[in-house]
């Protein structure tokens, strides 16, 4: 597992490790209390894509969590799709669950969907379903957990000043089908500019279609650019698990071309992409198995009339240095009891 002090979520502390990030074991900054488990429950995630990492690695988290809390959980895959998601939300609703756990879109895009899960009196959380973390979340959302996708964002732009050294030109990637990927690039646009950085551009590029359009993409902006592009900075790691092929296809190695970093979410191949030294540098990570763990405990206390936890993780800034100390892992997963944490407020 990876070993980080990063518990506070300041950019500060996270950028004062750069390279060298220290690694230790830490204590769990979690609730430690609330309701005990509710049993035998029927609950049914609806993930907006199974191929991204984030989801994937929450989706995960939830499931061992629901073993050890006994409750029986269906995932639905969305499948990068509005209405694919749309679909699965309806097959959730049909299922008549005890709870709903919302994975990875915006509730705003749903919202017609999410009227009927409300209307039903199914309680519901959320993992990234908008701007607003924590309790009482839009769309009639119990909890909303995420890391502060702010100051994800900053970490990520701050990365790109000090990295660029004389000067940095950006290329920003996100896709605007989701809110919260908007305020994200927006942060770290206004974060380089603050600091005196260039943002050559700010490409809106759906997250779901980065497999056809990332290689013509960097292809485009490299015939635009040229050494202008000194760094790629994107909402989510997907963007670059396309755009080194598009690199290497033309003969620019990963060390020569523009420096990759991700305002999250720290997937497996982006871990094996920055240790490999492979067309991605950075990512600021979020501890994704944990926050599966956090979505069970926030939905077994909205499901018992109790108030949410109001806990907020804290994200990680992975570098290849850091993660050389480390065994053959590609997961960002807090050496914090966590998990015996949650199971002693669960009574298990």
């Amino acid at each position: 597992m990876l070993k980080r002090t990063f518990m506070a979520v300041s950019t500060a502390a996270l950028l004062s490790g750069l390279g060298v990030p220290a690694f230790a074991e830490t204590p769990f900054d979690g609730p430690t209390s609330g309701p005990t488990a509710a049993g035998g429950k029927s609950i049914v995630v609806v993930a907006g894509d199974l191929k991204n990492g984030g989801i994937l690695g929450v989706t995960n988290g939830g499931e061992e969590a629901g073993g050890t809390i006994g409750w029986d959980l269906r995932v639905l895959d969305g499948a990068g799709s509005i209405q694919g998601r749309t679909a699965a939300i309806g097959q959730a609703l049909a299922l008549n669950p005890d709870g709903i756990i919302i994975n990875g879109f915006d509730a705003v895009e749903q919202q017609a969907a999410l009227e009927g899960v409300v209307g039903a009196g199914i309680p519901m959380v959320a993992w990234h379903s908008g701007p607003k973390i924590g309790c009482d979340a839009p769309g009639g959302i119990f909890a909303n957990v995420s890391t502060d996708a702010m100051t994800v964002s900053e970490v990520a732009a701050e990365w790109a000043i000090k990295d660029a050294g004389d000067g940095v030109g950006a290329i920003i990637f996100t896709d605007s089908t989701y809110q919260i990927a908007i305020d994200k690039a927006d942060r770290i646009k206004e974060t380089i500019e603050a600091m005196g950085g260039t943002v050559l551009e700010y490409v809106d590029t759906p997250i779901a279609d980065t497999s056809s359009r990332m290689g013509p993409l960097t292809t485009s902006l490299l015939q635009k650019y040229g050494d202008q592009w000194t760094h790629a900075l994107a909402i989510n790691d997907l963007y670059f698990d396309f755009m080194g092929p598009a690199l290497a296809s033309v003969g620019i190695s990963s060390k020569d071309g523009p420096q990759a970093g991700s305002a999250g979410d720290g997937s497996e191949a982006a871990f094996q992409r920055i240790r490999s030294g492979n067309y991605q540098t950075i990512t600021v990570a979020e501890p994704l198995n944990l926050q599966g763990w956090q979505l069970v405990d926030e939905l077994n206390r909205a499901i018992q009339g109790e108030a949410c936890s109001g806990y907020v993780t804290s994200p990680a800034l992975v570098t290849q240095e850091g993660l050389a100390k480390l065994g053959d892992t590609n997961e960002f997963d807090p050496d914090s009891p966590y998990r015996e944490a949650y199971t002693a407020i669960w009574g298990k």
